[in-house]
């Protein structure tokens, strides 16, 4: 650094004024890149990764039979940020463990919200996309979470970012900079093949989305570019034509027993296809298949008028065509693949049927959409063989439903057996481990240099314990001491305590704001109360515990005269506010028409799995007059789920008689 340079640093921080963002290289130097994208409120590497809070995973419900010693798939409800951070604590755990012996995941696929305002159209032709951040707050929230994910790969691990063209270009740097240039392979075209695409007056016609792919290092050793496709023999036996544009096609020079293999190769091509083969297609080494160009355009984007048995209400998904093509060429059976935003689930389903002698990928998928987790709870739950969701039934592989960051209080705190509840509130509140004693009285961490004493949850914390605490501990340690303790134990407001110059500082379980340990507010999960705000982006930092909101409905049917609909079934709410507890409370001028996200029905419940069968958006039902109807039969018993925007829920099971009395 020059001496200029630090005159002018000295200046602005004698004034109290902020320094320039180029000056950050100068006062933090890191390693030297030949380019670098900057950009206001950019974090280090180091920062992100220490500070990130890792919140641990509370089973919630296990679907088919999930053994303690063997592997079951995660689907993880929470803010993929902090899960990416406590997965990677089970990788470094060896519980990521791959058939190769490798800890870590293989594969990740990830199609985040682009961040664009483009209006995609959901079922009901509504605006389905919703941002929450955008710029550089967006470009950020990829990079903080690229970053998380390269530790929690393999050495050997491969990435797939899909992206639009308005936000490519920057993640492309941004990649580029987390898993360097020269683990670059692709920035593959996905053309889409299908009708119904946006129109415009003021551009060309939006065509294609761009997927980067990168790997974490050289060491890739698993990636094949080839799927199956159609033999030389065919090449010999078809002839060739020059069409209208100058394509070379093939015709069929003579007619050939429908049972040979030719007629098979021919037939395999424009089944997978949907066309005739091209003289690009069998210019490769033929016994291996096809050689795949990074310009893929024979895949259709999926719209519900046409590709209903893909489409499951969820705006925006992907065919499992394309997510199969990237599962299949890089990884292999019995890999870890995961997916951090998983939307309406592809990237699980499609693991769950590419069996390979018996053998599928595993699979980790998060979102912090209930809408979603109920999504793909629905469609693992009636999985079909073949890609795209035809065939036969498939009874999908076991796995777990966990929270993230939103816990199930009095399940958790309660039943939790000791050495459990000490390991989770440790990690909770990013302490370390390390069992000391001080003047004979056991601690079981430590916290910026401090130690951590954790409060038997059994007992009443009071001004007392402290002043006996303090006698012990108070001439034998600096300057502070943290006590973990549940709120409901805990008998005073402070939330530390001062004994002379020794600070005693309470974090309570469940806590949403901690700000004495880092310089920021914690942000609640939020749900969406539209289709429009599907895929928002946002940062949920922290931890809370769920809390049903309060509700109070009417059910009843409605007899409708002169319509082909005889009857519908009215489900109308009453009163409907969140439970909130702590200083971060959010104020409604009206907790009925802005807290409700949504309502979802099972019209077939079976007493053990909510399956949804519809679901209701909070501001349709205050435009409804605070009413959700539907014309569907309903069986003997049904199951209600109410979620309020901070993603606590109220579940209700009621008999189809509550809607006839009335």
């Amino acid at each position: 650094m020059d001496k200029n340079t630090q005159k002018s640093i000295i200046e602005l921080i004698e004034r109290g004024e902020p320094l320039p963002l180029e000056y950050e290289g100068e006062l933090f130097p890191t390693t030297k890149r030949e380019y670098e994208l900057k950009y206001a409120e950019k974090e280090r590497e180091e920062t992100i990764l220490n500070d990130t809070m890792s919140v641990p995973f509370q089973a919630v419900k296990h679907f088919g039979n999930v053994r303690n010693s063997e592997w079951a798939n995660m689907l993880i409800f929470g803010d993929n940020l902090q899960a990416l951070k406590h997965l990677l604590k089970l990788k470094e755990e060896g519980k990521l463990k791959n058939p190769d012996g490798k800890d870590g995941v293989k594969l990740v696929y990830i199609d985040p919200p682009f961040a664009t305002k483009q209006d995609f159209k959901g079922g009901q032709e509504q605006k389905a996309y919703g941002d929450s951040i955008e710029g550089a707050k967006f470009i950020e929230f990829i990079r903080k979470r690229l970053i998380l994910l390269r530790e929690v790969m393999t050495e050997d691990g491969m990435i797939f970012v899909h992206l639009d063209n308005k936000k490519a270009h920057y993640i492309k740097i941004i990649m580029d900079e987390v898993f360097s240039e020269t683990n670059f392979r692709n920035d593959i075209i996905w053309r889409y093949n299908g009708k119904g695409l946006t129109n415009t007056q003021t551009s060309f016609v939006p065509y294609y989305a761009d997927i980067l792919f990168y790997s974490k290092s050289n060491k890739t050793n698993v990636f094949s570019n080839r799927i199956p496709g159609i033999a030389k023999s065919v090449v010999e036996r078809f002839g060739r034509y020059m069409d209208s544009n100058n394509n070379i096609l093939f015709k069929t020079l003579k007619k050939y027993n429908e049972n040979t293999e030719y007629e098979k190769a021919y037939a395999r091509f424009k089944k997978e296809f949907g066309r005739e083969p091209k003289d690009d297609d069998i210019a490769v080494d033929y016994n291996s298949g096809i050689m795949l160009k990074d310009i893929w355009d024979d895949i259709a984007i999926i719209r519900e008028s046409y590709a209903y048995d893909e489409y499951y209400g969820y705006p925006t998904p992907k065919p499992e065509k394309l997510v199969e093509r990237i599962i299949s060429a890089a990884s292999a059976p019995g890999d870890i693949v995961l997916d951090c935003f998983a939307g309406s689930g592809t990237t699980g389903a499609v693991a769950e049927k590419l069996y390979v002698k018996g053998i599928n990928r595993k699979w980790i998928m998060i979102d912090c959409s209930k809408f979603a987790i109920y999504t793909i709870t629905k469609r693992l739950l009636n999985l079909k063989e073949e890609i795209g969701n035809k065939g036969k039934s498939l009874k999908h592989m076991p796995f777990v439903l966990y929270n993230s960051g939103l816990y199930n209080d009095g399940e958790l705190l309660q039943q939790m057996q000791s050495e459990d509840y000490k390991d989770f509130v440790l990690e909770l509140f990013s302490c370390q481990k390390r069992e000391h004693k001080i003047n004979g009285l056991q601690m079981q961490g430590t916290l910026n240099n401090h130690s951590v004493m954790i409060f038997d949850k059994a007992n009443f914390l009071t001004y007392e314990f402290i002043d006996d605490l303090h006698k012990i501990v108070g001439s034998s340690i600096k300057d502070q001491l943290y006590l973990i303790a549940p709120v409901g134990v805990v008998g005073f407001n402070e939330d530390y305590v001062m004994r002379g110059k020794i600070k005693y500082v309470v974090l309570r379980v469940p806590n949403s704001i901690i700000e004495h340990i880092r310089d920021r507010n914690f942000t609640k999960l939020k749900q969406p109360r539209s289709i429009d705000d599907i895929n928002q982006t946002i940062d949920a930092v922290g931890f809370d515990f769920v809390y049903p909101p309060n509700v109070k409905t009417k059910y009843y049917l409605e007899k409708l005269k002169g319509k082909l609909i005889e009857r519908e079934y009215i489900l109308e709410i009453i009163e409907f506010e969140p439970v909130q507890l702590g200083t971060n409370v959010v104020k409604f001028k009206d907790p009925r028409a802005e807290s409700l996200a949504m309502v979802m029905v099972d019209f077939n419940y079976d007493g053990e799995t909510f399956n949804l069968s519809k679901y209701f958006f909070g501001d349709k039902i205050a435009k409804d007059g605070f009413r959700a109807t539907w014309n569907e039969e309903i069986g003997d018993k049904i199951m209600v789920i109410y979620v309020d925007i901070f993603g606590n829920e109220k579940r209700e099971v009621i008999s189809k008689k509550n809607f006839e009395r009335g």
